[in-house]
């Protein structure tokens, strides 16, 4: 078997960019899947075609290619026809194209036909196929093309058979209708058709999704002995006796679960779910009073300094009246005040002490920490989790926040180390969102509704998908909405401009202005999902509505409504049964349900687009069944008359997972 750097046409720079993506083997290769097929061997008539999706068509140019010029960029623009109909076809910045066609040769392309903003059909910056078959794409690893990438993947095949033996026991294999590895791999990157690759991707799924699981298995298992901290009943009831409002009965399950576990032998691996709203917070202040009342430090990180600075708010008005000090430390604190926090920490005198990353930065030093809480555990890694563990002298407790609902059989799935409650009751008093699809020829009416919820002291958001224009992507921009807005049908209010990238500083001064009801309409990109708490905020307009899954719809959705008064959601979109959903419901587990049943765990987790996923085979093939099924499977495997199989599983987790293994081990 030949190792890596032998490969044909694999320079030492081209070497280099596969080691930095994690690729060090012929094996590490071969597990390098396609993010997506093109399906250039199926040619849809064009007047048949779906809109959205990607497909196949073939024709001939009804007239000669022309070339455009706007702003500094170019298109080439042309309309493709065949026996069933006609489509405009447009490709930005390569005007080379303009001489590629004639009318009388026949053009196959490989794209997805949309609707621009006038509602007409159009296939915008399409494949020129070249090449027939299902043929698999790969992402970018240090700009390899990927006829080079599926170049590598032919070479690597040589020696599949020594470099990727099989991982699972033959009865398991057969007990769930699973081929063999050495096909699935063969079929994954160069499939022979659809019927094959969608055997080969149930097996590398379930694989993946299986292994991670048992990887996780061993971690519950290997849990260390940790900080005991005496907690009871009695103790939740002084915390939930002490607020102006009653518990749900969901709170107190919880909470007591949390007790339970903290005053156990082995340290607290907990995360709580729940929706927007149904009372997490209070629950985290909840175990920071138990910690407390038995003389520990907790330590409560959050993902942005607005909801840290929230959370100090709320931790004054909850745990203060208590006797617990708290105390804030974020990372743009001046060199003066850091110092002071620094010695209210070290000394102990901050008994809650709340804050962002800058909690697990160096030079950090904590008096006793017994609980240890990360809020929105989406935005946290199980490395950052650890580290802030790693600040106390024994294995503290920990907790773990997350207000993105995920289907129970995933969240088991995903979070394996953990034990997962979920707070499945909201608050009394807590008036639902009402949710609604607008068209486009009711913008004005929007606008005029928008205006009147100003005048009675209230704000509203309004959400788009890109921060600037973009001439490839038919999308509204946060910088031309707020432009357009700014001198337009809503220039008599006060509107504010934020986004990802937005400088920092004017970042938080945007969301502080908004906060303290200085601006009436904030024009945002997604940045405001998480962390921005205004409760006079009674309106949600999602732009281009349809280019966001259901979850994050929902989770944007979250930001009003926080008080009793009504409010509204509105998504501009064209009417679709997914966007029905959310009209429909407002809680966010069936929403998550629906989402991943609709989507796939690969969309549903954001992996598909980012490509870093801990289980690569679950972004392509994996549905809520195989989750169910491979659940089960542990479940069986764990159990007497499987030892054999048991073991074998175990140690094809512990190769395939050894990074993560390890790394938790060590901290």
């Amino acid at each position: 078997m030949i190792r890596l750097e032998e490969m044909k046409g694999l320079g030492k720079v081209r070497l280099q960019k596969l080691q930095e993506a994690g690729v060090h083997t012929l094996s590490d290769l071969l597990f390098t899947l396609p993010v997506r097929y093109q399906d250039t061997k199926t040619v849809i008539p064009i007047g048949e075609a779906e809109e959205g999706k990607e497909i196949c068509i073939s024709g001939f140019p009804k007239n000669a290619p022309r070339l455009n010029r706007f702003k500094g960029l170019t298109s080439v623009t042309l309309t493709l026809c065949d026996e069933t109909g006609s489509v405009p076809v447009q490709w930005y910045n390569q005007p080379w194209l303009k001489d590629q066609f004639s009318k009388e040769e026949e053009i196959t392309l490989y794209g997805s036909i949309t609707r621009d903003k006038a509602g007409r059909r159009r296939m915008a910056s399409p494949v020129i196929v070249k090449e027939r078959g299902i043929l698999p794409v790969y992402r970018s690893l240090g700009g390899i093309p990927p006829k080079t990438m599926r170049d590598f993947m032919h070479q690597a095949m040589e020696y599949l058979e020594e470099c990727c033996p099989e991982t699972l026991p033959d009865i398991l294999r057969i007990q769930h209708h699973l081929c063999e590895r050495n096909f699935a791999l063969r079929q994954a990157h160069f499939p022979d058709s659809r019927e094959n690759l969608a055997i080969a991707l149930r097996r590398i799924s379930f694989e993946s999704v299986l292994l991670y699981q048992a990887a996780a298995a061993s971690l519950r298992g290997e849990r260390k002995e940790g900080i005991r901290i005496p907690a009871d009943e009695k103790g939740c009831e002084e915390f939930w006796n002490s607020l102006p409002f009653r518990p749900t009965g969901a709170q107190q399950r919880v909470l007591l679960q949390i007790a339970q576990d903290m005053n156990a032998p082995y340290a607290m691996g907990r995360m709580v779910q729940g929706d927007v709203g149904c009372g997490k917070t209070a629950l985290a202040f909840g175990a920071m009073y138990l910690a407390s009342r038995q003389g520990f430090q907790s330590v409560f990180m959050a993902p942005t300094e607005i909801l840290a600075r929230q959370h100090l708010e709320s931790a004054e008005k909850m745990l203060a009246p208590l006797g617990i000090r708290c105390g804030l430390l974020l990372g743009g604190m001046k060199a003066k005040e850091r110092k002071e926090a620094l010695e209210k920490i070290a000394s102990g005198e901050w008994q809650a002490v709340i804050g962002t990353h800058a909690l697990i930065s160096e030079g950090v030093e904590y008096k006793n920490i017994g609980l240890v809480i990360t809020d929105e555990q989406h935005r946290f890694g199980v490395r950052q989790r650890r580290m802030l563990a790693r600040k106390a002298q024994k294995q503290p407790n920990e907790l773990v926040m997350s207000a993105t609902p995920i289907p129970r059989t995933l969240a088991l799935v995903l979070y394996g180390d953990l034990d997962v409650s979920i707070v499945d009751e909201l608050p009394p008093g807590r008036t639902p969102v009402k949710t609604r699809i607008v068209p486009e020829e009711k913008r004005d009416g929007l606008y005029t509704f928008i205006q009147s919820e100003a005048q009675q002291g209230r704000q509203c958001y309004i959400v788009c998908p890109l921060v600037e224009e973009n001439e490839q992507i038919d999308a509204v921009s946060a910088q031309d909405m707020y432009a357009e807005l700014c001198t337009g049908p809503l220039k008599n209010l006060r509107l504010g401009l934020t986004y990802g990238s937005q400088p920092a500083e004017e970042k938080a001064e945007t969301l502080r202005k908004f906060a303290a009801g200085e601006i009436d309409v904030l024009v945002a990109t997604t940045v405001i999902e998480v962390g921005v708490n205004v409760p006079s905020a009674t309106v949600m307009v999602i732009e281009n509505a349809d280019r966001f899954g259901l979850s994050q719809l929902h989770q944007l959705r979250g930001r009003v409504g926080r008080r009793a008064q009504e409010s509204w959601c509105f998504l501009m979109a064209h009417p679709n049964e997914r966007l029905k959903t959310l009209c429909e419901t407002n809680d966010g587990f069936v929403i998550a349900k629906k989402d991943l049943e609709m989507r796939g765990p690969g969309d549903f987790l954001g992996t598909r687009q980012h490509g870093d996923s801990m289980l690569p085979g679950m972004a392509l093939g994996a549905d809520v069944q195989l989750l169910e099924e491979t659940t089960a499977c542990l479940k069986k495997l764990r159990t007497t008359g499987y030892e054999e199989e048991w073991e074998m599983v175990q140690k094809s987790a512990r190769a395939a997972y050894a990074r993560v293994i390890d790394e938790v081990a060590m901290n």
